[in-house]
């Protein structure tokens, strides 16, 4: 009760177009557009109307009360074991947890000593392991805000442009929360996100291109009357959407006992993530909820795909568009909406942007599965395989303590590992056989 009658009194009601009762998004205070400031009251639109720069959540936090930062501290740790524990600090009614969602996060930060020593790393090296989401991605956890968005706002519809992980995690989302779901994805993804993608029920449309000609269509749509009534999570809900991100930053500070890492190596792939982790963080040292020190956020790329990569690497503030090439096809977007102010926080906290080829990918993959267990999808290859470049440059300190995000679940990209891996031997059902094939001990 608590909570919610602390997101009740600095919440902002907002009216769905559908003509009925207004909904408190918890803190959200208003759009807030990130190139100039203007402000917009809440509602489905993602663009600042004075400059045409993107649009974010505006807060007013509930206070700690008397018992301060401690006291929402407590709060948080006795929510559910999902990213419902902090809808005092995200755009989502009181009653969210009460919801028919799919409940994703506070997924395992695993202490990974063994890639520690193969990697040289002295400090502390964790994975931050989001493959273990209702839908095996991050994903679950932009899509788990969008929804409360797209009720508020009266849509019947929920839908968005897609590399794959979004949407398995639209499609999952809209059957639990009983909307239509209608999600376009470039013809050629791999197989195992678009049966995962499909299986839910929903429409899922394949476009003749790349993720960007996806994106475009969505632009499109939404401006059509045929679009009328859909919920784009990632066009005209993304200031929503984007704040699931933040809960990664959230989590890792927590169960690291609410203490900033000093290091952290993102994927980047719009680069949206990248921006609300370093968001997320800054929320949580003004409210005093962890303790004020420097970070260093790195970005990584996949080679074929590194836009940003390239862009830090020549000085340069602005992200020049290229024609994604690469095996990690959920990073494969050529023209990263959020590019520029992804270079700008890897400057400001010291951190940089890097891209490691496919092989290194693939090798990276299988170094994470050999030493800690944990099957990453290629997103996860290409971080772990920037951390491991980055070190073998001088650039990531390895007596640090390092958090490096996995995004995804391997069994979603088994044909980048699939030609390399495989079984060690096929013997006859006798132990001559056996001894034959050098497996003994």
């Amino acid at each position: 009760m608590a909570v919610q009658a602390a997101q009740a009194a600095s919440g902002t009601t907002v009216d769905s177009p559908a003509g009925g009762p207004g909904t408190v998004l918890g803190p959200a205070a208003a759009l807030s557009c990130r190139e100039c400031g203007e402000r917009t009251p809440l509602g489905p639109v993602f663009a600042c109307e004075a400059c045409f720069g993107p649009l974010e959540i505006a807060y007013e936090f509930p206070g700690g009360g008397t018992s301060g930062p401690a006291g929402l501290r407590e709060r948080i740790e006795a929510g559910p074991d999902n990213i419902w524990r902090y809808a005092p600090l995200l755009p989502v009614p009181a009653d969210v947890a009460a919801k028919p969602n799919i409940n994703p996060g506070f997924t395992k930060l695993v202490q990974a000593d063994r890639l520690a020593r193969e990697l040289g790393v002295t400090g502390s090296l964790h994975i931050k392991d989001d493959s273990g989401n209702p839908t095996h991605s991050f994903k679950d956890r932009v899509v788990a805000i969008a929804v409360e968005a797209a009720r508020a706002f009266g849509f019947t519809t929920l839908s968005c442009s897609s590399t794959g992980n979004l949407a398995g995690a639209v499609g999952a989302a809209a059957a639990r929360a009983g909307l239509r779901s209608c999600v376009f994805i470039p013809h050629d993804l791999e197989q195992g996100k678009v049966v995962m993608a499909a299986v839910y029920g929903g429409e899922l449309v394949g476009i003749e291109g790349n993720y960007d000609d996806v994106n475009r269509f969505c632009s499109e749509l939404i401006g059509d009357p045929a679009g009328e009534g859909w919920g784009f999570v990632n066009v005209n809900l993304r200031p929503y959407y984007a704040e699931g991100s933040k809960t990664l930053a959230y989590e890792i500070c927590e169960q690291l006992g609410w203490r900033l890492p000093d290091q952290l190596v993102v994927p980047i792939a719009s680069g949206s993530q990248l921006t609300k982790i370093d968001k997320g963080l800054k929320e949580l040292i003004a409210l005093g909820l962890v303790e004020d020190k420097p970070y260093k956020i790195f970005g990584a790329q996949a080679e074929g795909c590194s836009p940003v990569s390239r862009a830090f690497k020549d000085g340069h503030d602005v992200v020049r568009p290229v024609r994604p090439e690469t095996i990690a096809k959920s990073l494969a977007i050529g023209n990263p909406a959020d590019g520029p102010y992804v270079l700008d926080i890897a400057r400001r906290t010291g951190g940089a942007v890097e891209d490691v080829d496919d092989p290194r990918i693939v090798e990276a993959i299988k170094l994470l599965a050999r030493t800690e267990g944990i099957f990453a999808e290629t997103a996860g290859g290409v971080t772990v395989g920037v951390t491991k470049k980055l070190i073998e440059e001088g650039r990531l300190d390895p007596a640090l303590t390092t958090v490096v995000l996995n995004t995804g679940d391997g069994l979603k990209t088994l044909d980048a590992v699939a030609p390399t891996t495989g079984m060690s031997a096929v013997i006859r059902p006798n132990l001559d056989s056996f001894r034959e094939a050098g497996l003994a001990s």
